[in-house]
């Protein structure tokens, strides 16, 4: 069952494309390796001897709008089934930051996204103060020590930023990745 998140392409006859003529159908990024000729004329003209070559013109729920091949479509669409729908719009946002890690395929890997993906938050500044009170900053000082009291929380979370990549969230609030 798809996703609300789930990664489709335009793909499209090449041929026809140069021609000056839009011939494609819409499908999931998941099954992009396995699109025919045939797949994206059944709506168009039948695909004539020139039609050769198919490609990803337009692209939805990708990290970037871009257009590719076939086969690194399907990378995307199995790399979503790998990390799930629900973290898919974390990791697309990962992706635009530039502070993600590839694999050996040129891909977003999943296992540092695992390890850096430090939640949603409604503001960094939420995040930072659950991670002072995570890591017992203050661990053995009472509140009212002067440590306590008088720390500078601005210039603390301001240069704790610098450790992190922080990307606006869907519907509010943002994802919070450590850079690590």
């Amino acid at each position: 069952m798809a996703g609300a998140h789930e990664p489709t392409i335009w793909a499209g006859c090449m041929h026809h494309f140069n021609s000056g003529h839009l011939v494609g159908e819409w499908f999931s990024a998941v099954d992009a390796d396995t699109i025919a000729l045939a797949d994206v004329h059944r709506s168009g003209p039948p695909a004539t001897p020139e039609c050769e070559e198919i490609w990803a013109y337009d692209v939805e729920g990708f990290p970037e709008a871009r257009e590719m091949d076939l086969l690194e479509a399907a990378r995307w669409g199995a790399l979503h089934e790998e990390i799930g729908d629900d973290a898919w719009p974390a990791l697309c946002a990962w992706v635009r930051s530039g502070a993600y890690v590839e694999d050996a395929d040129g891909m977003p890997s999943t296992g540092d996204f695992e390890e850096r993906f430090a939640g949603t938050w409604p503001d960094f500044r939420t995040y930072a103060f659950q991670l002072s009170e995570d890591t017992d900053m203050f661990d053995g000082l009472p509140e009212d020590h002067v440590a306590v009291r008088y720390f500078d929380w601005d210039s603390w979370i301001h240069d704790l930023k610098f450790d992190y990549s922080v990307e606006d969230a869907p519907g509010g609030g943002v994802f919070v990745f450590r850079d690590l």
